[in-house]
């Protein structure tokens, strides 16, 4: 055997056979044994996919390995594992394996003063109702459902079998609601000497092995080798993410983790992770747990006399990220607190406002909403009024220099649409000079390269807000994935803190309703989007009448008629305050005062305002705020290029679309599923393709630098698109 850089053993850990070609396979076998490992260990690796496993095919195979001119060595199974995730212990500066420590110290329990907290058995159960809360809060109503009734003897131990995949959550919810408690009506009956089992992973309803979770959403935690009362007392002390606690009927609590994976390579790591940090602090792990699809106690059965029911839900942090971040913030090197006292007769002064009772000067600002709401035009409309020192909406800004980074729109387009809002709010361009605008599209990079390249630029330039418009063309990671959008938000921090500037930027909402949402849960992708700006604008699509519109468009007409007026009539004495308000009553007079050629010019002033008036949307903008108190919501029309307030007051009474059912509701916020999740890949492909070489066709290597995934990946993504091809190294689209 070679001396291996890196334990082969411990690599192959890292290979999932089940996401390997047949060639691949083939590899992995040739290089154990160009690198003298028995072929036991290749057939004991191979079994971990049983769809592909043959017993005795591996020998077979490894009898005609040897005297090739071309050997596969071990460095092949590290790339293979490179490409499935793996990040080599030299590179982490610490031993890496399955069962290899990866967490900082970490250490948060002191097990020697640890008191146990009793876990108490509820007096008036429910057992629908507890399996109902479970299916609510982990699962969105249209993802498949495992779970098991049935059972086997084996060895005098009861076995489940694989069970049911191929209902939802919301048809089980549905049903559950209707059996009367009976909860055998709708599963199938179990046997209460055993009770029974759930996945806790969404599958796609083909099956129940890891390759047929949906979302790596969750992972399980359990003891059953420690008290009962201390497992529930060191999960609490540890502050785990939990979405479900639950009694298994027996001596162990299974909590329900979430750690919210991009992908199986990144669950493995988190669950690492979030194992070692449990046995670090006295929490003694079943490590047999470590799978996706692995089964979990389901609430609301018997198991030989007493029950799995639903401890708790939604406990400790709210989310993987806030937790890991709190962890591995308990052994850091960041300075001592100060102690109030010493600074409280001279504090610091306060950032001033930005925007008045919104967002102070050096601080985030997220403005969120879907494609319709005017989400550049408002930033636009932000820029001109912090250049001007103007209103914006409702609130004053601060006047200073702005930079308008410009991603999406081509150079002539987003200058033209600079004057058409100046001209739409009829502000004279007094300040153009506090206006940069860094045009970019066809340019862009991913915003960890850019921010740099900002920062240089805009260094002796004294801007005091820096708007970024879109953030999906410099999107670095998956939105989805909780760490890799904080390590991207933290490109903002960057730039606030070294240009001492504001930073603003939008972001679309996730797919369907968002009335039933908070306003900070709407933004598509990973909740750090909502979380981490020190204030979030929310814009939610409020539905019009006809009548209101009948009444905007009456004020349309009365406006546009005065305004008509005053540029060829000395009139306000003839008119009454009421006449001022009445469509009719203002036409009545123009025609009795204007010549028919006037008329004709009114005429096709008004016929414009309508059609201005028939396009117009309402929006309400909600507000979450870190610096100042929250305001009352804001209501708007949107009638291109610009927002105006609802002056009226008749927009506050409508409703945003109605709330979801309660069966619809649980995870409303889960991440994609997979066939979104192919379309994000489709569409990030293309992203890059057009973007990696400035335009031109770039190299594999290129795409992968952009996408920061390997080049196998990239080829593998490039077969799946089928719209391009890879010629001599570099991407092309396909003709035909």
């Amino acid at each position: 055997m070679e001396n291996n850089q890196y334990d082969l053993l411990a690599v192959l850990d890292y290979i999932e056979p089940a996401e390997l070609s047949y060639q691949d396979w083939i590899n992995v076998g040739m290089a154990l044994n160009y690198e003298g490992y028995d072929v036991s260990v290749w057939e004991e690796w191979s079994r971990r996919d049983p769809g592909r496993y043959h017993a005795g095919e591996c020998a077979r195979k490894w009898r005609t390995f040897s005297g090739s001119s071309a050997p596969v060595k071990g460095g092949t199974l590290v790339q293979m594992a490179r490409d499935q995730g793996w990040t080599p212990p030299a590179d982490l500066g610490i031993p890496l394996g399955w069962d290899d420590a990866i967490a900082s110290e970490g250490v948060v329990v002191d097990s020697n003063w640890i008191e146990g907290k009793e876990v108490e058995e509820p007096g008036r159960w429910d057992p629908v109702k507890d399996l109902t809360l479970y299916l609510e809060t982990l699962f969105d109503s249209t993802e498949n459902v495992g779970y098991v009734t049935q059972s086997f003897e084996k060895d005098g131990k009861y076995m489940p079998t694989k069970g049911n995949w191929d209902r939802t959550a919301g048809q089980l919810i549905e049903e559950l609601a209707r059996c009367g408690g009976d909860i055998g009506r709708v599963l199938g009956d179990y046997n209460p000497e055993v009770g029974a089992w759930i996945r806790f992973n969404p599958l796609d309803g083909n099956g129940i092995r890891n390759e047929n979770v949906t979302d790596f959403r969750y992972a399980l935690v359990e003891s059953d080798s420690m008290e009962l009362e201390r497992q529930n007392a060191i999960i609490r002390e540890l502050e785990l993410p939990v979405a479900c606690l639950v009694h298994s009927g027996k001596k162990s609590l299974h909590a329900i983790v979430r750690v919210d994976a991009a992908d199986y390579s990144e669950y493995r790591k988190r669950v690492d992770y979030l194992y070692e940090i449990c046995e670090k602090n006295g929490l003694q792990i079943d490590k047999q747990n470590r799978n996706p699809s692995r089964l979990s106690r389901m609430p609301g059965v018997m198991r030989d006399g007493r029950k799995q029911f639903l401890v708790d839900t939604n406990i400790g942090k709210p989310d993987w990220n806030a937790w890991q971040e709190w962890i591995e913030g308990i052994n850091d090197d960041l300075p001592d607190p100060e102690p109030l006292e010493a600074v409280w007769d001279h504090l610091p002064d306060l950032a001033p406002a930005l925007i008045g009772g919104v967002l102070r000067q050096g601080h985030k600002m997220l403005i969120a909403g879907p494609s319709k709401a005017g989400k550049s035009f408002l930033q636009i409309e932000l820029a001109i009024a912090i250049a001007e020192g103007r209103k914006w909406l409702s609130w004053d800004c601060a006047q200073g220099r702005v930079l308008y980074v410009n991603l999406e729109l081509d150079r002539a387009s987003c200058l033209h649409r600079f004057r058409d809002v100046y001209e739409a709010l009829g502000y004279p361009a007094g300040h153009l000079g506090n206006i940069d605008i860094w045009n970019l599209r066809g340019r862009s990079v991913p915003m960890d390269k850019l921010a740099p390249k900002l920062i240089r630029r805009a260094a002796k330039k004294d801007y005091i807000a820096v708007i970024i418009d879109p953030i999906y063309k410099v999107l670095t990671g998956d939105e989805n994935s909780a760490d890799q959008m904080a390590l991207f938000c933290n490109q903002f921090d960057k730039v606030c803190t070294e240009l001492g500037t504001a930073v603003i930027y939008c972001h679309h909402h996730s797919k369907g309703a968002q009335g039933g949402k908070r306003s900070m849960d709407r933004a598509s992708g990973s909740g750090v989007f909502a979380r981490d700006p020190d204030a979030l604008l929310d814009l939610i699509e409020l539905e019009t009448t006809e009548a209101l519109r009948k009444q905007e468009e009456n004020g349309a007409v009365c406006r546009a008629c005065k305004q008509y007026l005053d540029a060829h009539f000395k009139w306000e004495e003839e008119l009454s305050q009421d006449d001022l308000c009445s469509s009719v009553r203002m036409l009545e007079y123009c025609r009795e005062h204007l010549d028919r050629w006037q008329m004709a010019a009114l005429e096709r002033i008004l016929a414009e305002e309508k059609e201005q008036v028939a396009a117009m949307t309402a929006w309400r903008i909600e507000g979450t705020l870190r610096e100042f108190p929250k305001f009352p919501p804001v209501n708007v029309w949107f009638r291109y290029p610009v927002h105006t307030l609802d002056e009226s007051g008749a927009l506050g009474d409508i409703q945003p679309e109605a709330e979801l059912p309660p069966w619809k509701k649980g995870a409303e916020n889960n991440k994609k599923n997979a066939k979104d999740r192919k379309t994000e890949r489709k569409r990030a492909l293309e992203e890059a393709l057009e973007n990696s070489n400035f335009g031109e066709e770039p190299s594999v290597a290129e795409v992968a630098e952009y996408l920061g995934v390997s080049k196998r990946t990239v080829r593998d993504r490039i077969n799946e698109h089928g719209g391009y091809e890879i010629e001599d190294g570099f991407v092309r689209k396909r003709q035909g």
